[in-house]
């Protein structure tokens, strides 16, 4: 089941690069009207969650540094004053896919796992719960960033 949950990780984030590939700067920092975040903030944000969700609750070193984290968890938002360069949107797209690999890679190595309730009332009680409730929200995230490019696209 394990390797299954690693597919839709892959897949879901190839996705993503699919859907960004061929937006400008503007594009991916542009908060269209109804919206409280971005493009660049939404592919940003996957790579955090699963870094807190996955490493943190195992009380794993992660991949991603802290100032990465504390700008784009959930709870934050996009600084105006601070747009995301598409060479460091880049850099980040290709992070996205690592840390796909590394979790398959790591995922042995984890051996606690400090529990925690959602937000939305789910708990997270082992490392497959974390990687499986990422998925979800991965999938919810790739739904809001076509929402997004729709929008940017259609003004």
């Amino acid at each position: 089941m394990i390797d299954y949950q690693f597919d839709v990780l892959e897949k879901s984030r190839r996705q993503v690069l699919k859907l960004t590939e061929d937006l400008t700067e503007e594009e991916i920092n542009q908060i269209p009207e109804g919206f409280n975040n971005n493009i660049a903030w939404n592919v940003i944000h996957l790579l955090v969650t699963q870094q807190l969700l996955c490493y943190k609750l195992s009380e794993k070193a992660g991949y991603v540094d802290q100032v990465t984290i504390d700008n784009y968890r959930r709870g934050t938002a996009p600084d105006p004053a601070r747009p995301v360069s598409l060479k460091e949107f880049e850099k980040f797209k290709e992070e996205l896919m690592l840390n796909a690999s590394r979790i398959k890679a790591d995922y042995p190595g984890f051996t606690k796992f400090n529990s925690l309730t959602t937000s939305i009332g789910i708990s997270i009680n082992s490392i497959d719960d974390a990687i499986a409730f990422n998925n979800y929200h991965e999938g919810w995230h790739v739904g809001y960033i076509i929402a997004l490019r729709r929008a940017i696209r259609a003004s």
